[in-house]
């Protein structure tokens, strides 16, 4: 199973701008689809983004024309560059890497790693 460690997050204020990132730790790392996925406060955790293992990307409404996820194969990283932040993107966001399905949003179900989350906040 693949470890995974998420850094990056911290407060920014509207319209700004976060990078995060995503360090994994497993053999499988290249060959998976990872995701990133938040969740605010009382809300479920929802799908931001994915990244196939040959960098087809896709995103959440919510996350197109500001999100960009990427993935250094050789790092063994993924991250997620978010600009134009707004208080709604505030939520703890995690990455995850795929063992399953191809659906796209992807359900939480289709994962299995999760690291611990970071949390991103955007102050009006």
């Amino acid at each position: 199973q693949m470890q995974l460690v998420e850094s990056g997050g911290g407060l920014v204020q509207a319209g700004g701008s976060l990078r995060l990132s995503c360090a994994a730790s497993g053999r499988t790392f290249s060959n998976s689809a990872m995701a990133w996925f938040r969740q605010a406060p009382g809300k479920n955790r929802d799908f931001v983004a994915l990244i196939t293992w040959n960098s087809r990307t896709y995103y959440a409404d919510s996350a197109k024309d500001r999100f960009t996820v990427s993935r250094d194969n050789a790092k063994n990283t993924v991250s997620l560059q978010m600009n134009s932040l707004k208080p709604e993107d505030t939520a703890v966001y995690f990455c995850a890497a795929r063992i399953r399905g191809w659906v796209i949003p992807a359900p939480e179900a289709d994962f299995g790693s999760w690291g611990p989350g970071t949390q991103v906040t955007v102050s009006s």
